[in-house]
């Protein structure tokens, strides 16, 4: 997993870091059980400070990405999956209705949609 924090950002840091860790686990470049680098390591690679790698960290725990073992570190939640196939099934309706919205200024009526949604269905069985 690489984060890489940027000043020409316009929120915080933490902001930066924690959209960056859930890309990784949505992407699945760090999936569940996987260890996340300690709160001092990840601060001193990206040059910032503790706090702002915990407040990452703790937004993300607070989400469900995550999981604090005492004494062993922070990793990739096991119940992360379920929260990821919530995550991509909005992001897939959010595109379905942009879909939707340019179809009908297009103006197609619902059964070309219906028949264009069937038309990609059997599309992406083939893949």
């Amino acid at each position: 997993m690489k984060i890489t924090v940027s000043n020409n950002y316009e929120g915080p840091i933490y902001e930066q870091i924690k959209r960056q860790i859930i890309h990784s686990i949505l992407n699945s470049e760090i999936v569940p059980g996987d260890t996340l680098p300690s709160l001092r390591s990840l601060a001193k690679e990206l040059k910032v400070g503790v706090l702002t790698i915990n407040r990452a960290y703790t937004e993300l725990e607070n989400e469900g990405y995550l999981e604090t073992v005492q004494g062993k570190g922070c990793f990739v939640a096991e119940k992360s999956s379920e929260i990821i196939k919530m995550h991509l099934l909005d992001e897939a309706k959010s595109l379905m209705g942009q879909a939707v919205q340019k179809a009908r200024k297009a103006g197609v009526d619902d059964e070309e949609m219906s028949s264009l949604f069937q038309e990609e269905l059997r599309r992406s069985q083939n893949e």
